[in-house]
């Protein structure tokens, strides 16, 4: 697998930046359906999405929950010699940490762990991390080394070395998250890595972008995250550049969302946040089952069920952010399982934050720019 490569216009080498392909493996959900554990588990493990962006965490520890339809990550390595780690490019979060030797949990067993004595760049930090998850934590140290990104080598990176993990970690593809939101997110005050890319010159702009692939099921043809630049071979059309309502997450304002012309939810405005760690559409209960009674869906075990024969029937969703409109068509809203049907992606978050994850940025490639702190949305192709 390509770990990285480098995109350069034909007008001038100053304008390259560096890629990280996404691969799309197998969810924590789909794994758990194969071996026909999934109810049993979510039962144990409920899925709360803004555990995450509790205002409680926002300085100090972070927090994070059992997202089991993440599907996307990359490949980073960690060290001299360099040890190759899969983590998800998370811009709700801001801490890098992966499993190390010094965990025994049944999560950092069946994933790749570092090992700080084969690092000659590895420095002890002394610190402790502890990031709280919505059914467990994970809790370890900190250290430097050098973290490489897309071919961008990042030296005396702080991160965090897990010495447990929460269990459903262990059905995860991932072996660790890499943060991109602000500084100030940050558990044990630990430097983001794509803050020291932008100090240390890294980049050329003080942005990133993220393209995810809607192309076939487990399809990871093409997903990328972008450092230092955008790729217009992955949109059409202008960017719509949105200002940040709050630097802390990559946090916009919504006008409002409607179905049909016919405004659904998010009436007076709202606040949502861009978030590649989130797989699904999440909004306020009351907000997403109006949304899932106006396109056909109804309520069973906590999923919106749709017929999988009606999702070309089924209305479009519209995100209407910054005088531009945003249209989610069923087809993108909609997820088939082999073994449960048909669900839409637009889940309970019981907050009044909205979340645009990764069902919204299939859809739009998305743009986080740092230099001005907005977020620029285009068509996704």
């Amino acid at each position: 697998m390509k770990w990285a490569f480098v995109v350069c216009a034909m007008v001038a080498v100053s304008e390259c930046f560096l890629q990280v392909p996404l691969e799309k493996g197998q969810t924590a959900r789909e794994v758990l359906e194969e071996q026909g554990l999934w109810e049993e588990y979510r039962l144990k493990y409920p899925y709360n999405p803004m555990a995450k962006f509790d205002q409680s965490f926002a300085v100090g520890p972070e927090s994070m929950t059992n997202d089991a339809d993440l599907a996307y990550y990359g490949i980073i390595s960690i060290g001299t010699p360099p040890q190759s780690f899969k983590v998800i490019f998370d811009t709700g979060s801001s801490n890098l940490w992966i499993p190390s030797i010094y965990c025994s949990s049944a999560a950092c067993n069946n994933h790749d762990k570092y090992n700080p004595g084969l690092s000659s760049t590895y420095k002890h930090n002394g610190g402790s991390l502890s990031i709280q998850y919505g059914t467990g934590s994970m809790t370890g140290f900190l250290g430097y080394d050098t973290v490489t990104v897309g071919g961008l080598a990042v030296k005396n990176q702080i991160f965090g070395l897990s010495q447990s993990e929460a269990a459903f970690m262990q059905y995860m593809k991932a072996d660790g998250i890499l943060g991109l939101a602000y500084p100030r997110l940050s558990a044990s005050g630990a430097t983001p890595v794509f803050d020291n890319m932008m100090t240390e010159g890294l980049v050329n702009q003080d942005l990133f972008s993220v393209y995810l692939s809607s192309k076939g099921r487990h399809s990871s043809q093409g997903s990328v995250v972008t450092f230092g630049g955008v790729d217009p071979n992955h949109y059409y059309g202008a960017i719509t550049w949105i200002p940040l309502s709050n630097e802390l997450y990559w946090q916009i304002t919504v006008d409002s969302v409607t179905v049909n012309g016919q405004v659904v939810a998010c009436s007076g405005g709202c606040q949502a946040i861009v978030d590649t760690g989130t797989s699904l559409i999440v909004g306020p209960q009351s907000s997403i089952s109006n949304i899932n009674k106006y396109v056909g869906a109804t309520s069973q075990n906590g999923d919106y069920v749709v017929n999988c024969n009606s999702i070309s029937q089924m209305p479009d969703v519209t995100f209407h952010i910054h005088g531009q409109q945003f249209t989610i068509p069923a087809s993108a809203y909609v997820r088939q399982s082999q073994y449960y049907g048909c669900r839409t992606g637009l889940g309970n978050g019981g907050d009044n934050l909205w979340i645009l994850g990764d069902v919204f940025i299939r859809q739009y490639y998305s743009t986080f720019n740092r230099a001005q702190n907005m977020v620029g949305l285009a068509r996704a192709k």
